[in-house]
């Protein structure tokens, strides 16, 4: 007995899991110990799925798996590595520069500049802008005699952009897939830009992955290097990744196969700037016997919200397949409501928005998404009428201003003398007196020799080819340059910038401008100044202007955010305001007409994606009428309105739309004569067996020159019946025909 005794007490005590998982669901944890072997985790939206990534990589380091420089972080977007280093840097209480955790873009110029010679860059190598690019493309195009109206350099700049995005190198384009692009010389030109870009020792955005693709096939050993290195791949946002991003990870993680990767294959909604949800959807293929993990317990939304968001996604086919649920209460339905009009519509969710406010909701937790642009300037018109401030997501970027860009050239110059593109952007600006005759003189020789336009500058100094004050000014601007470029090894970049402006003439420029935004741009440059302070140096800060493509907007006011559906991914709201859900306008119509049913199912996924924005109350809306471009254009309900659960919803209506509400108030108790492509109710202007209030639906109960009003246009008598049709002397809006489902007697 006393042995036994002793045997309880000496032994071991049950082993304590880290404090750092404590918190975690079940299938979270699940998710940060299956460390071994490929593992998918399929992360439902407000499912804590940055949590998991940055647990999971805090749970290796703290095993003991790998050294901090032995996992390979991958994530989107510049605020997300940030967010990832800190949230790691807080767990472990350590500091995480130097860990590879970053963008594609920004690991893969990472690796480049590491290997640049056996990628045929100099370590020192420009990472040129969409708008360098397009300049760039620009002299080609002239170079070859192409109709630049016809097609524009942009154009072609994304044609060669979506063959990156496939990996794709020149020599690898088929050959009939460039050939009705740009006079058939697509191809062709893709070629000479690739050359010319190695000539001004840059590389473009696309780069970044596609030379890295190239230098792991040419160079095996340096593959396997990387390999060796990297012992666990993390992957956030899997669903958004392109071609080249997916064959970049599937090499590197050839060695281990410890790849995790994160995402939602319901929330991919980037074909257009080359995602493939396939790349999710095949993990398991890609990697046999991958452990796969659903994160569905929602922290975000009500359960009327998830449960109207799961029913309408449930309707996509290409899709893995979860079911969000969460232990909050009940809350409010989601609000589905028609109206007449665009205006009308901008009117109902301005009204509802000064209802929330007038409840003690911050216009801060409130946002209104739409599917596209255009349809924000009614809502813009109608928020600075009830004086409710707001902010704008989605507009020019600090960066790509004019004159922040102008500033950044001289840098970039300074930085590197191969710059080409910079140097010509600011080679006359501000001016200095050089005609296009002379900058064209400058290129010409530059491209035939193959050399940096300032070595063809130096070059033509020492002869008569340039008018003697071109040779004069240009002299002075490449000694200011030799003068910058010393001083950057003396004084901090913060200093450099403000020297380089002042001497330059720039910041005088703007100060002599009686322009009315010259105030405005001279402010910005402040801030441009203000915001290198955060950088150690001058590479560094190059660097982070190129990779960065962010709004870094101020939440500092409470203002109402109006934004688009694409740029609201990643966000959430208290309120959520869903305009614009009508056939062709969402789903989008030009998306159904080129892509078919995938478009379909992504568009289905953003309106998955609006939905689950929203954490208390969202509200629907459509127009029975909207003006598009200047046109007037008559609706129908979107079918994503169909396919929501009615369980989850509450419809209404205004007065004269489509007839009118229903007593009960719900059109979803309504039977509805189907038609297979949208099923709604042929007949344009109503759902099939809706009454108006007046039960005006065929006409038979009205008589010409009987006193009637319309929603729209007011009181008017009848001058003919044709059917169900009208023709309508309006007292302020003048005859009119409409449909009778539309008026009230009087």
């Amino acid at each position: 007995m006393s042995d036994s005794f002793d045997l309880a007490a000496e032994a071991p005590p049950a082993p304590t899991a880290p404090a750092y998982l404590d918190g975690l669901n079940e299938s979270q944890r699940d998710a940060v110990e299956a460390i071994d072997g490929p593992v998918l985790v399929l992360a439902g939206a407000g499912t804590g799925k940055t949590r998991v990534l940055t647990t999971r990589l805090s749970h290796i380091l703290m095993q003991g798996k790998a050294a901090p420089w032995e996992v390979l972080a991958v994530t989107f977007t510049n605020k997300a590595a940030r967010e990832m280093q800190d949230r790691v840097g807080g767990l472990l209480g350590r500091a995480t520069e130097g860990w590879w955790i970053g963008t594609f873009h920004a690991l893969g110029a990472r690796i480049l500049r590491r290997h640049a010679e056996a990628a045929g860059l100099k370590s020192n190598f420009t990472i040129i802008d969409q708008d360098d690019q397009v300049r760039l493309l620009k002299q080609l195009v002239e170079a070859h005699n192409i109709d630049e109206k016809r097609w524009p350099p942009r154009v072609i700049c994304n044609l060669i952009q979506r063959w990156k995005d496939r990996g794709l190198m020149p020599d690898a384009v088929g050959d009939t897939e460039g050939s009705d692009s740009a006079d058939g010389k697509a191809v062709q030109i893709y070629r000479e830009y690739q050359d010319r870009l190695q000539t001004l020792n840059a590389a473009d955005f696309g780069d970044l992955l596609l030379l890295c693709l190239e230098l792991f096939k040419a160079q095996p050993s340096i593959l396997q290097e990387y390999q060796r290195k990297f012992r666990f791949l993390l992957v956030d946002e899997y669903q958004d990744t392109n071609v080249a991003q997916y064959l970049w990870l599937r090499m590197l993680a050839q060695s281990h196969k410890n790849i995790c990767c994160v995402g939602d294959d319901d929330q991919s909604i980037y074909s257009w700037r080359g995602a493939e949800v396939g790349n999710i959807l095949r993990f398991e293929k890609d990697f046999p016997g991958a452990k796969v993990v659903r994160l569905e317990r929602n922290y975000r939304s009500t359960p009327h919200i998830l449960g109207a968001a799961s029913g309408l996604i449930a309707h996509n086919e290409g899709r893995l397949g979860k079911t969000l649920w969460t232990e909050l209460n009940e809350g409010e339905k989601v609000g589905v409501r028609g109206v007449w009009d665009g205006v009308e519509e901008a009117r109902v969710v301005g009204d509802e928005i000064e209802v929330q406010q007038n409840r003690g909701h911050k216009l801060n937790d409130m946002a209104v998404l739409v599917r596209a642009g255009f349809q924000t300037r009614e809502f813009e018109e109608r928020l600075i009428t009830l004086g409710l401030p707001y902010r704008i997501i989605g507009g020019a970027r600090f960066y790509e201003r004019l004159e922040i860009r102008d500033a950044i050239a001289y840098l970039r110059v300074i930085a590197q003398p191969d710059d080409d593109l910079a140097f010509e952007r600011i080679v006359n600006t501000p001016k200095r007196g050089l005609g296009d005759t002379t900058i064209q003189t400058i290129n010409i020789y530059a491209r035939a020799e193959r050399i940096p336009m300032i070595v063809a500058i130096h070059k033509l100094l020492e002869t008569d080819e340039l008018r003697a004050r071109a040779r004069t000014t240009l002299h002075e601007l490449l000694n200011d340059f030799s003068r910058w470029r010393t001083l950057a090894s003396e004084v901090n970049h913060v200093d450099l910038t403000r020297q380089v402006l002042d001497e330059s003439g720039y910041t005088v420029m703007w100060k002599m401008s009686k322009a009315p935004e010259a105030p405005g741009r001279l402010e910005n440059l402040k801030e441009l100044l203000t915001a290198m302070e955060d950088f150690e140096n001058l590479q560094g800060f190059l660097e982070h202007v190129s990779l960065v493509m962010e709004n870094e907007a101020t939440t500092a006011d409470d203002k109402l955010t109006l934004m688009t559906l694409h740029g609201a991914k990643g966000l959430e709201f208290d309120t959520v305001f869903l305009p614009g859900w009508e056939e062709g306008l969402f789903p989008h119509q030009r998306a159904l007409d080129e892509g078919g049913l995938s478009a379909l199912e992504e568009e289905r996924r953003l309106a998955y994606v609006g939905l689950t924005r929203a954490r208390k109350r969202a509200m629907i809306s459509f127009a029975a009428n909207r003006r598009i471009y200047g046109n007037w254009q008559s609706a129908i309900p979107s079918r994503f309105i169909d396919e929501l659960p009615p369980d989850s919803v509450e419809q209404s209506a205004d007065q004269g739309l489509y007839g009118a509400a229903t007593e009960s108030g719900s059109f979803l108790d309504v039977p509805r004569q189907r038609s297979r492509r949208t099923g709604f109710s042929e007949q344009p202007g109503r759902w099939a067996g809706q009454k108006s209030s007046s039960g005006n639906q065929d006409g038979d109960d009205l008589q010409t020159g009987q006193r009637v009003f319309h929603q729209k246009f007011g009181y008017g008598a009848i001058l003919s019946i044709d059917g169900d049709k009208l023709e309508i002397a309006f007292e302020k809006a003048g005859t009119k025909k409409v449909m009778a489902g539309f008026v009230e007697q009087t």
